[in-house]
């Protein structure tokens, strides 16, 4: 049995241009925004002159849904009734090694039919869109429309375009223009209102080789970057939307082509390295941490890829979000790492960026001119206490040295050594035993003597010493080497329970925590822990499993998806593996909380605690990492 979805995909671009359904039959609801809030698609075709719903609520009877499937860029449903079998197929092809298509604002809805009881029937289908895609709710604002000949589309967008206009989390855009087209130029352009909300709508035959709805979305200007407006990286050279589309029509078969060859791909690897479970997941996750991204140019030509923090803030770039996805991104474009971490370095060159460590983020979506969680507006100060010092710098170490693995060279890190030599300083003055400060999992609140933050900053300083080695600076990287072992052999110490297993703080005796940070020693091969660690520590987790996997810690039954894979990851055997998998597959496929995959539930409900459509899920792909042998480091 394959996988359910928590959440459908459906059109994913960008965190403004998303569609989902949340129901397993595409009729039985309106689609929704990531945020769970309207995002509503219509779909009907006529068959003889009578009408059928295939997508969507409505007054109209349904065709039958009789099957559903997805893949790494595609999802699949078949319908019928007494007289045809009718294929949609909705695809967007963000395939990552390739950033002028997956940048190409534009999904793909390609339907075709069979006749089923062998006679010749007249089939049309039409493609409804509301106005609820280019305004935050309906209702907002006037909204205008405008159809074009070459490529036959029409457009709609709210008539007062204040571009960029506001920054948010539970938001949706409200400027810019979202695109219906069809390849077919007999197509019909019309538009309608219903329930106080306007429509526009195409209507093409379904012909032999059936009919290819286009939607897409021209937001005009994508990110504000330190007081800069900048244009996502398909435009940037100025091609229009309109031109846009035009291309994907011609493309769609290669696309398709090659969209079917990376999930093909992409399945195989994925069982060969965690089971049909693992890839079923991963194949779910590509599109969520890909379109929980922005892509623009910055002032030097470079790459900027930006994450928005979907359901917690609305942070861009947060590092600590970057973090976790990179597994996803080390695998099929590390450009992308380099594109989350550029931002951050431009901030601390800031004259407001003060401390000696790693800031959180560099704005909120979609504005990005400073740091803005801790952010005391009122007197223009960063708050200390509300900082990450130990794992943003592990963070940023971390994907320095993934990156230059990666890529075979350290030449990014070069241009930041002096940066990053200031943050392992950082990290060897207050990793081995942290303050009391927030980590990764600041929802817990602050903790002082965290195992596994002292884990990340032993893990930043061998990322340094990897990156040191890169660079021909033998005697150092020997150096930090050793620093790194013997803070490991203090941390088994201090860290170990007396029944073998290991401590969520050093100072609490009987207590446990996930210890994913250590994964890195085991994607190096850099030996710094004893296998027997891993091994102890593995063991012991099992005992703390609840119906739909391991709590993150001892405090609440709460877990992250993307670090219980990363904590699986260190088991020795696929069998092990396919334990802590197998938990985490039923929470998705078995939830109530129908939202795009969620990181963040409860392990004895299967319900969702918070997040949702984050970037994070890319983190479920290191499993698939360590099977590449790409990180392992050779001194």
């Amino acid at each position: 049995m394959k996988l359910r979805p928590p959440a459908i995909p459906l059109i994913n671009v960008d965190p403004y241009f998303s569609v989902w359904s949340t129901t397993n039959v595409l009729t039985d609801s309106d689609t929704t925004h990531w945020t769970s809030k309207p995002n509503t698609i219509k779909g009907k075709v006529t068959i003889d002159g009578k009408d059928y719903r295939f997508m969507g609520l409505g007054e109209e009877p349904t065709l039958c849904q009789t099957a559903f499937d997805y893949d790494a860029f595609s999802t699949y449903y078949t319908f019928e009734n007494d007289v045809i079998v009718l294929k949609a197929v909705f695809t967007s092809p963000l395939i990552p090694d390739d950033i002028a298509l997956f940048t190409r604002p534009v999904t793909y809805l390609k339907l075709t039919y069979t006749s089923k009881d062998g006679k010749d029937h007249k089939v049309t289908a039409s493609v409804s869109v509301s106005e609820e895609l280019c305004l935050d709710v309906k209702g907002q604002s006037q909204i205008e429309t405008q159809a074009f000949d070459n490529p036959t589309a029409v457009r709609m967008g709210n008539k007062d375009q204040k571009v960029l206009n506001r920054s948010g989390d539970d938001v949706r855009i409200d400027w810019g223009y979202v695109y219906l087209a069809n390849a077919d130029k007999n197509t019909k352009l019309t538009e309608w209102n219903i329930d106080d909300m306007h429509y526009i709508r195409a209507e093409a035959e379904v012909g032999d080789n059936g009919t290819l709805f286009m939607f897409a979305y021209d937001d005009i200007d994508s990110l504000i970057y330190f007081e800069m407006p900048l244009k996502c990286y398909w435009n940037k050279d100025g091609k229009t939307i309109l031109e846009a589309i035009s291309e994907a029509a011609a493309d769609y078969d290669s696309v398709i082509e090659r969209c079917n060859a990376f999930s093909e791909k992409l399945y195989a690897d994925a069982t060969k390295a965690g089971g049909e479970k693992y890839s079923d997941m991963l194949l779910l996750a590509v599109r969520q941490a890909m379109n929980a991204h922005k892509v623009a140019i910055d002032e030097n030509g470079e790459i900027l890829f930006i994450s928005k923090e979907c359901f917690s803030n609305g942070c861009a770039a947060t590092v600590d979000v970057s973090y976790p996805s990179i597994p996803m991104f080390l695998l099929y474009n590390p450009e992308l790492v380099k594109g989350m971490m550029r931002p951050i370095y431009k901030f601390v060159e800031q004259p407001e960026w003060t401390y000696d460590f790693a800031p959180h983020d560099c704005g909120q979506f979609p504005i990005l001119n400073r740091q803005v969680y801790g952010y005391d507006k009122e007197n223009k100060i960063h708050k200390f206490e509300m900082q990450m010092p130990v794992e943003e710098c592990g963070n940023m170490l971390v994907m320095e040295a993934t990156v230059a693995l990666a890529e075979g060279n350290a030449d990014f890190a070069k241009s930041h050594l002096d940066v990053l030599d200031g943050w392992v300083k950082y990290l060897e003055k207050y990793g081995n035993d942290p303050e009391n400060q927030l980590c990764t999992d600041d929802f817990a609140g602050h903790l002082a003597h965290n195992c596994n933050l002292s884990l990340k900053a032993i893990m930043g300083i061998v990322s340094y010493a990897i990156i040191l080695d890169m660079l021909g600076d033998k005697a150092s990287n020997d150096k930090y080497i050793a620093e790194a072992k013997e803070m490991a052999e203090s941390w088994i110490i201090r860290a170990k329970n007396p029944d073998g297993s290991f401590k969520l703080a050093f100072d609490r005796p009987g207590t446990f925590s996930m210890k994913y940070n250590c994964v890195w020693d085991k994607l190096f091969d850099t030996g710094i822990f004893d296998k027997t660690f891993m091994r102890a520590e593995i063991n012991s987790n099992f005992e703390h499993f609840n119906p739909y996997g391991m709590p993150l810690d001892n405090r609440s039954t709460y877990t992250k998806s993307d670090w219980l894979v990363w904590t699986a990851t260190l088991c020795h055997t696929k069998d092990e593996f396919e334990r802590y998998i197998l938990p985490l597959w039923n929470a998705y496929n078995y939830s109530a909380s129908r939202v795009p995959m969620t990181d963040w539930y409860f392990t004895d409900t299967g319900l969702k605690r918070g997040f949702q459509n984050r970037s994070v899920i890319g983190g479920l792909f290191i499993k698939l990492l360590e099977q590449s042998g790409k990180m392992i480091y050779r001194r």
